[in-house]
């Protein structure tokens, strides 16, 4: 079974990402699946999105969340599902087949970070494993969590140093996972006066920093460290 997995907690995103990221999924992914979100609010979600709760992850309040919520997706039992799961941060922009994702074999794939493609660090927006088979990643965690947080800023630093230490960790394609801020938006100074593009072979956009799809349609930087005129593509992929 083929599942599609992504997590909305808080008020940071609205339904409007779950619904929206449904509906590339299943313009771009040939064949049958589950589309799953694991939330703690479920109001004006679309019927055909499955939301669950959110596994307790028990940080310590006031620590930065840093994406750490997502280690629940390691749970030797998640809600009883079985199979294949692919991950999916709700900012991401799918703008081409998916079905590859589910193809390329490995224990676990996920991006290589672009910033500093020298470590092995992923980038956790995209990833895939089989539920339940990385339980003991989230297992550590929840006992030596003051430990990892001091050595790793963030989860995806922790998830990717621990599944390379067992010899596991793979990456896609490069080109198949395009950085908005760092592949698609034109460099300076031909930012002010070139529209943003898709990357040759890109399959999912990715949205980290600053920047969401919202912004980046309607030409909003928030500060970001370069300038980008509205990308009004976007509006074709990113919709119901």
């Amino acid at each position: 079974m083929r599942h599609i997995l992504c997590m909305k907690w808080g008020t940071k995103y609205g339904p409007e990402y779950v619904n929206r990221l449904y509906a590339m999924v299943r313009r771009h992914l040939k064949g049958e699946f589950s589309f799953v979100c694991l939330t703690d609010r479920s109001e004006g979600i679309r019927p055909e999105v499955r939301c669950l709760p959110i596994p307790e992850l028990k940080l310590p309040a006031g620590i930065p969340e840093r994406g750490w919520t997502k280690l629940t997706t390691f749970e030797a039992d998640l809600h009883g599902l079985k199979g294949t799961a692919l991950f999916l941060d709700l900012d991401v922009v799918i703008v081409d087949d998916i079905t590859p994702f589910f193809e390329v074999p490995g224990e676990f794939l996920i991006i290589h970070d672009w910033k500093r493609p020298w470590r092995i660090t992923g980038n956790s927006s995209v990833y895939r494993f089989e539920l339940g088979a990385h339980a003991d990643v989230l297992a550590k965690f929840r006992v030596e969590h003051e430990a990892i947080r001091s050595k790793f800023r963030n989860e995806q630093a922790y998830l990717s140093d621990e599944i390379h230490q067992q010899g596991k960790l793979q990456y896609w394609d490069a080109s198949w996972c395009a950085s908005y801020k760092y592949h698609c938006i034109p460099s300076w100074p031909s930012s002010y006066w070139r529209d943003p593009i898709i990357p040759k072979g890109a399959r999912i956009l990715i949205f980290h920093g600053v920047m969401n799809p919202p912004d980046a349609l309607a030409g909003r930087d928030n500060g970001n460290w370069r300038h980008a005129r509205p990308a009004r593509w976007i509006a074709d992929h990113w919709r119901e």
